[in-house]
């Protein structure tokens, strides 16, 4: 039976990635900083019948990150997929996030992947066999107003996965490493952000399904490739980007309106410490998801 570990899991994609491979019969371990949130998630999972480890720990802490790669080996044996998803924001204007907030999300975004990439290798190394899977986003490719400490962690993910990947490559190795771009998602992520900006934040449409990142995410551990483009609009701000970066600065500039919505006080969130909040995979945005991601679950590789 195969294994496979989620960070940030106990909501929103990282919740609808752990249901898809417990789906599976996969054996789940799932990580996350919210006791109570996680065990909710726990249960949820074992609904499906099979094997589920639920640890408590923050992914921005190295030691914490091993400490929960080898209890995951010794329950379960081996890890046969790890899936880097945990991460953090702030939304603000560059110059109003705070050098300790970039730190923050540049180790929740960015440290934690190269941390659990490195857990994971220490354990696959052995049986030369495993997919780790970075999950990162289009702002990686093409950056957003309002989003520079995430955008630029995301984008560090890719440096650091490039380089990684050619050292495997030159040791003929069998592991593989994925990274899954992703568009504007449907998560409750929104509800728990650290905000700058006296307003709510949204999401810019298109909004996809969290489902439909899950099934590349999923197709990633199974079919591994270098790289998944999950929806339409994250490929369309890759080649924009590419072609012509002058204009995408322009239209990027645009998003910065529709990113905010009615007036609300700065909310804290979660980027220090978790925030307690349901098990749940949807945010408030499903009105507004798009009809055909429901169909693309069936097809991921049309899109990927």
């Amino acid at each position: 039976m195969k294994t496979v570990v989620v960070t940030g899991a106990s909501a929103g994609i990282g919740l609808a990635t752990a249901d898809r491979f417990a789906r599976s019969g996969w054996q789940v371990a799932i990580i996350a900083r919210e006791p109570t949130r996680l065990d909710e998630a726990r249960a949820m999972l074992e609904q499906h019948g099979g094997r589920v480890l639920a640890i408590p720990a923050d992914v921005a802490d190295p030691k914490a990150v091993d400490e929960a790669a080898d209890k995951v080996v010794a329950e379960f044996g081996a890890i046969d997929a790890w899936i880097n998803n945990a991460m953090s924001t702030v939304v603000a204007r560059a110059h109003d996030i705070t050098p300790d907030e970039y730190a923050r999300v540049t180790a929740t975004t960015y440290l934690s992947q190269v941390y659990g990439t490195l857990a994971a290798l220490r354990h696959m190394r052995t049986r030369d066999q495993g997919a780790i899977i970075q999950v990162s986003s289009g702002l990686a490719i093409r950056a957003a107003p309002l989003q520079a400490a995430y955008c630029g962690a995301k984008a560090a993910v890719g440096g650091f996965t490039d380089s990684l990947r050619s050292e495997l490559i030159s040791d003929k190795s069998k592991i593989t490493l994925s990274v899954v771009y992703l568009p504007g998602v449907n998560t409750p992520q929104t509800s728990w952000t650290r905000t700058h900006t006296g307003r709510e934040q949204i999401i810019p449409d298109p909004l996809f399904d969290p489902r439909l990142c899950a099934e590349a995410i999923w197709t990633a551990a199974r079919d591994p490739q270098r790289e998944f483009w999950v929806g339409r609009s994250t490929l369309m701000m890759a080649l924009g980007q590419s072609v012509a970066p002058g204009f995408s600065d322009r239209e990027a500039a645009g998003m910065l309106d529709k990113q905010q919505g009615d007036p609300m006080p700065d909310r804290i969130g979660n980027l220090d410490e978790a925030v307690p909040g349901p098990a749940q995979i949807d945010g408030d945005g499903k009105d507004r998801v798009k009809e055909a991601a429901a169909s693309s679950l069936r097809a991921v590789s049309a899109i990927c």
